[in-house]
């Protein structure tokens, strides 16, 4: 992507990676050109481990030799930083504001644990509660998104911003799981607003091209539960 003028701008992830993605759609829209430095699974890269030597993990950016950790930290210094490119991915309103960090924090706290607990459910009964959780987080993100939205089509109303990016970036898991378990999590019937907005993201054509393909993280998704049902249980 063009727009970040002369600034060196690298990003470490992965292409499966919901965090990545946050990452990636933020700085798409932003219009701002950048390195996507894979990593692999499994294994961690010393330029990962020397730039996030605290939590080692992805995404990481890296902008003029600085790197910057944490999914959705990442998004609001790329919006911070890249004010006149691209749309704004924050709202105006200090408050707005406010609504859409304690949304984004309620993702990563409840709904994302319960999507990715039903993978990891070592019981059908264990995955039958995630499941639960992860229906009734949606519930209240329905909600959430009915009086944030104002009537517009994104969280951040005519454009996507950074709460529909916090949710938005899960949506090729989100499909996935629906697709291996038989059962919708984004139902029209129960959630209407939201499938409505799922399908608003994935055909906005640069935040849409981020999100991975369903059957690649099918695959993905079936060798990952293979090495937790293989893995000895915790002490």
């Amino acid at each position: 992507m063009a727009g970040s003028g002369n600034s060196e701008v690298k990003l470490l992830g992965a292409w499966a990676s919901p965090y990545v993605a946050r990452a990636r759609i933020a700085l798409n829209l932003k219009e701002v050109q950048y390195e996507f430095l894979e990593e692999q699974f499994g294994t961690k890269s010393e330029l990962l481990l020397k730039s996030n030597p605290v939590y080692k993990k992805i995404p990481v950016l890296i902008h003029d030799d600085k790197p910057i950790c944490e999914s959705m930290i990442i998004v609001q210094y790329i919006d911070e930083v890249w004010v006149s490119s691209g749309p704004a991915l924050m709202p105006a309103d200090t408050y707005d504001r406010a609504l859409h960090r304690f949304w984004a924090v309620y993702i990563d706290d409840k709904f994302v644990p319960a999507l990715f607990g039903m993978m990891r459910a070592p019981t059908e009964e264990a995955k039958a509660e995630a499941k639960e959780q992860a229906l009734a987080s949606l519930q209240l993100l329905e909600e959430a998104f009915g009086k944030i939205s104002k009537g517009k089509p994104f969280f951040g109303g005519d454009t996507i911003g950074y709460l529909d990016i916090a949710l938005g970036a899960f949506l090729g898991w989100i499909k996935a799981f629906e697709e291996m378990n038989g059962f919708k999590l984004l139902d029209a019937a129960k959630t209407p607003l939201l499938c409505a907005w799922a399908e608003n993201f994935c055909n906005n054509e640069v935040a849409g091209a981020v999100i991975p393909e369903t059957t690649k993280l099918v695959e993905l998704a079936k060798v990952m539960q293979a090495k937790f049902k293989s893995a000895p249980p915790a002490n």
